[in-house]
């Protein structure tokens, strides 16, 4: 298992938030599971086909919650959930939107190349791709990118709060404040 992140993630990920000049940045506290995957499901309001969003934190974060959410905000096929082992989940749309391509790249160790496989630059035009664990491994997809950082309280703690950064990335994600609201 990969050792945990220091906290806040959003300054501890490669290429945080102060190291993007002109990405937008928007940070917001979510309180629990439910208000996780709502966030999700708002957050499916503003993408479209051919956006990629890559999410970071550690195990436990809430990565799958939020995929969830924008599983359900897209109007997708199947049960969003993990897709650890299986690496890739594509969910087609029921609603004529784009498809969800949900990757896990925890397992995966190098960058793009090894993740050529799964095609992933033919399904980012027409579905929105979501990466957990994506940092530093597909970067190379999209100058435009949408980077969601989750950070939690770690060691022994039942606290659900996680502060959820979005940093957009590219001139796709310029309104994103105002796209929140």
């Amino acid at each position: 298992m990969e050792a945990p992140h220091s906290s806040p993630a959003a300054e501890t990920a490669p290429g945080a938030p102060m190291d993007l000049p002109g990405a937008v940045t928007v940070t917001i506290t979510v309180e629990s599971p439910e208000q996780m995957q709502d966030l999700g499901r708002r957050l499916a309001r503003v993408l479209a086909p051919g956006d990629l969003v890559m999410l970071t934190g550690e195990l436990g974060a809430g990565k799958t919650t939020l995929t969830r959410g924008l599983g359900e905000g897209l109007g997708v096929r199947g049960a969003v959930t993990s897709p650890t082992f299986v690496i890739a989940r594509v969910h087609p749309s029921l609603v004529g939107g784009p498809a969800l391509v949900h990757v896990d790249a925890y397992r995966l160790g190098g960058g793009l190349d090894e993740m050529e496989d799964l095609d992933l630059d033919v399904s980012l035009p027409e579905s929105v791709v979501v990466v957990e664990w994506g940092d530093g491994k597909v970067e190379e997809l999209s100058d435009d990118r949408l980077r969601v950082l989750i950070d939690r309280a770690t060691g022994d703690t039942d606290d659900e709060r996680r502060e959820v950064t979005l940093v957009g990335i590219g001139g796709r994600w310029k309104g994103l404040r105002e796209d929140l609201v």
